[in-house]
């Protein structure tokens, strides 16, 4: 019984330098792969226990652990859409044959780095068919409210390849109109003003301001007739507002009250006005009551402080960057920068029990437990690095050196059977 398990145990040693052995190939046929994960055979013993003195070998088994938890070195790259994770974290992705193929939700998969460029479909893409996913961005460049604990918001990140045009639905205004204007004896002159606006089509347009002031015969009016024109109804009036101001001590200079004459509504809240122009609403935000943000009447003098709004004229897409925060940006030939989607990076409690899959991709499991997606740089995740790959984790010198000893322990392993062998021969020959 005890030569038998002598040699139950040198075919174990056998096998399990085997496995270690083909996990060290595996390590360095992969030392030159982006993203690769190296591999780990740790070995341990099987006691099958004693009787008496006599002692029972019972061998050697091994245990396979892909060390997803450990980072590879940067690199740098001239493609700004290579990127990689710069500590925790993982970026999502999808198969191009689940994306294109139109069968429902592609499955998640993760990766720690990839080389994404714009395949012939729009998509941002590998060339081994993966499709980085993110959250798309609101028409404003916001990025919705998205369940974090679910990859059911996610969509496969795609450009328009086309021309695009982004008409403008909001306007914020904040401007200063003379109080000397609206004094008993003052000229009584209209100032006007010009704001541009981008229409359905990316044409430009515009929106004509005249602010008149309410000259009374004696003391101080506060009140100004604004009345707005569009160019593309040809100069229609789409809004006449009378904007009376505030000249307490506490709130001068800021909105006391606005009547509608025509027009959209004011509403005295939010500070807003609906303007109908010829290609649809456009919200002009023109500021609340009593608030010291937007119109104000104050000093001596007419100044447009700020004016702001989305929307753009009609360009093509020239490059995409990727910040370190996972926003998606897409630069035109207009000069336009609009944000359309943000990477999140996936995390879980134990990465290394993530199930492997080919392409440096991996499948979420009972092992890894629960996923959850963070904005990058929040949370436990680190952030994105574009014109960046990570190297493998494989370090040659080290693999070559557990090569040795793997050889070693095989040798040995393979003397112990071949001893085995002998001793029983001597067994069969006492009969003799």
């Amino acid at each position: 019984m005890t030569i038998s398990s002598s040699l139950n145990a040198g075919v174990a040693g056998l096998s399990a330098n085997a496995t270690r052995l083909a996990s060290i190939s595996d390590n360095i046929a992969n030392s030159s792969t982006f993203g690769y994960k190296r591999v780990e055979t740790d070995f341990h013993s099987l006691v099958l226990g004693s009787s008496g003195r006599s002692y029972t070998a019972g061998g050697v088994r091994t245990i396979n652990q892909r060390l997803i938890d450990q980072g590879g070195s940067l690199v740098t790259t001239s493609n700004p859409t290579d990127l990689a994770v710069r500590g925790r974290g993982m970026f999502p992705v999808a198969s191009a044959a689940e994306v294109l193929g139109g069968t429902g939700d592609p499955e998640l998969l993760l990766t720690t780095t990839g080389s994404f460029r714009i395949d012939e479909d729009g998509y941002l893409a590998t060339n081994s068919g993966l499709i980085l996913m993110g959250w798309p961005a609101a028409l404003d460049g916001s990025i919705p409210p998205f369940s974090r604990d679910t990859s059911d918001g996610l969509e496969p990140v795609q450009f328009a390849l086309n021309l695009i045009g982004d008409p403008t639905t909001a306007i914020d205004m904040s401007l200063n109109v003379p109080a000397t204007g609206t004094a008993a004896g003052s000229s009584g002159d209209p100032y006007s003003l010009s704001v541009e606006y981008f229409d359905n089509l990316g044409t430009s347009q515009n929106i004509s301001m005249t602010f008149t002031p309410t000259v009374p015969a004696t003391g101080a009016s506060n009140e100004w007739t604004i009345v707005m024109t569009d160019s593309a109804q040809d100069d229609a009036v789409v809004g006449e507002y009378v904007v009376t101001f505030d000249d307490s001590r506490t709130a001068g200079g800021t909105i006391a009250s606005v009547t509608t004459v025509s027009g959209g509504a004011y509403d005295p809240v939010s500070g807003e006005i609906d303007l109908t122009v010829a290609g649809g609403p456009i919200t002009l935000d023109i500021g609340a009551v009593g608030d010291n943000q937007g119109m104000s009447q104050l000093s001596d003098s007419f100044a447009p402080i700020s004016i702001t709004k989305d929307g753009s004229p009609v360009g093509n897409m020239t490059s995409v960057e990727v910040d370190e925060n996972g926003n998606v940006f897409a630069l035109f030939d207009s000069g336009v920068t609009k944000r359309i989607y943000q990477i999140p990076l996936v995390d879980m409690p134990n990465p290394n029990g993530l199930q492997a899959l080919d392409q440096q991709t991996y499948r979420p499991s009972t092992e890894s437990g629960a996923f959850f997606l963070w904005d990058a740089g929040d949370g436990p995740t680190g952030d994105i690095k574009s014109y960046a790959r990570e190297e493998s984790t494989t370090d040659v010198a080290t693999e070559l050196t557990s090569m040795i000893q793997t050889q070693r322990a095989y040798s040995s392993n393979a003397k112990v059977i071949q001893t085995v062998d002998e001793m029983l021969q001597e067994t069969t020959n006492i009969k003799r």
